[in-house]
């Protein structure tokens, strides 16, 4: 006799795609495909809710805007109170309805140890993508709260599951993370052009990356590289999509777009800046670039990695985990991210004219990442959970 469907609560911070709120769509509709009840419980602060249609049910939890103070930046502590906050009001209204209530990020796993203070919540789980070296004691606080709080802590790589028995004292089973073949694909749809149109994308080659502009994807290095390949390819284009965070990068940002004039890089021609690109035509954008670059100073996984696999792009990555740890060295054009002169480098190899050595060579490992085998990961250590009470 089989067991029972789990009843599973996901929470997330956020309605606008990052890696965490990818991760907390894509594995719900997988545990519903399994046959499991699933609720994703998302933070929602403009009232728009998820682009995308949903298999499964979304209470969208309303929260406030950041304050816009133009003299001083966002009191980021005030306001992780305020998010935690939203969640733990929402969610005590309702008694106990969860087998499994599974945060995340840090936001929603501090909302549950909340909640759990107060009345019965069975089973909390949070999922760790990467550990965050924050200044503020209070984060740091959160931080360690939602880490050894829960009664099960996961994670999606061997570095980060490393990170956590050393820094934590915590053995947290590794979960795979995947990629939505019917999403992203190599084969064009006819969008392509329309959307090449909009975005004023008329260069060669076109260079991609996911993610917006902030310190932890390098930015301020890629762009310094992007300079460099201008000088032999006047015509080449570096495409910096995404941006919704929930912290403030706006010194950082600064700093970006004074680099930006220093390098004489023309925005709209040399460097496109779409901002947060809406979910039908994510797809496409990757199909519109010729390669993919990440190189990235600290990632959970890099979900966009693998859909850059799957649309067929080639890769330049960061030399160093959790990247080195799915691909192999023929795989990708690997880079100390340190070092824009190497990362231009690469960048050049990745020329459309002279990149078949380096094309689809990663595709063989989309086999081993779906999200119908993560769901299977998740329900395995969920029923463990359970068996242990």
């Amino acid at each position: 006799m089989s067991a029972a469907p789990l009843s599973i609560a996901l929470l997330t911070y956020a309605t606008k795609p990052r890696g965490s709120v990818i991760h907390t769509l894509e594995l719900a509709a997988a545990l519903t495909a399994l046959g499991h009840q699933v609720c994703v419980y998302a933070l929602d602060k403009d009232g728009q809710g998820f682009e995308r249609a949903l298999s499964h049910p979304v209470q969208l939890i309303p929260a406030k805007v950041a304050p816009i103070n133009q003299v001083a930046p966002i009191n980021i502590d005030a306001l992780i109170q305020q998010r935690i906050q939203e969640f733990v009001t929402f969610l005590g209204k309702y008694p106990h309805q969860h087998d499994i209530y599974h945060a995340q990020d840090c936001i929603g796993a501090n909302a549950l140890m909340q909640l759990r203070q107060t009345q019965y919540l069975p089973h909390v789980v949070r999922t760790v993508h990467h550990i965050e070296d924050f200044q503020s004691p209070y984060l740091q606080q959160c931080q360690d709260r939602s880490i050894r709080d829960p009664d099960l802590c996961l994670c999606v790589s061997d570095h980060w599951q490393e990170r956590l028995a050393a820094e934590y004292h915590i053995t947290a089973p590794r979960v795979t993370n995947g990629v939505n073949l019917e999403r992203f694909s190599p084969t064009p749809t006819g969008q392509e052009s329309d959307l090449k149109e909009t975005l004023g994308l008329q260069g060669s080659p076109i260079y991609l990356t996911v993610g917006g502009i902030e310190p932890r994807k390098n930015s301020l290095r890629l762009l310094t590289a992007f300079a460099q390949v201008l000088q032999q390819y006047p015509q080449a284009q570096l495409v910096i999509a995404g941006g919704a965070t929930l912290f403030d990068y706006q010194d950082y940002r600064d700093q970006f777009f004074q680099q930006v004039q220093a390098l004489q890089i023309g925005i709209g021609r040399s460097l496109i800046l779409p901002g947060v690109v809406a979910d039908a035509d994510l797809p496409v954008l990757y199909r519109c670039a010729d390669a993919f670059c990440f190189p990235s100073l600290k990632e959970g996984w890099g979900l966009v990695v693998l859909e850059a696999i799957a649309s067929g792009l080639p890769l330049l990555l960061s030399n160093q985990p959790p990247f080195t740890e799915f691909l192999g060295r023929e795989q990708a054009v690997w880079v100390n991210p340190q070092d824009p002169d190497q990362m231009a480098k690469g960048m050049l190899s990745l020329d459309p004219t002279n990149s078949s050595a380096f094309l689809n060579p990663a595709t063989p490992i989309l086999d081993q990442y779906s999200w119908h085998q993560s769901a299977l990961c998740h329900v395995e250590q969920y029923r463990h959970l359970q068996a242990k009470k």
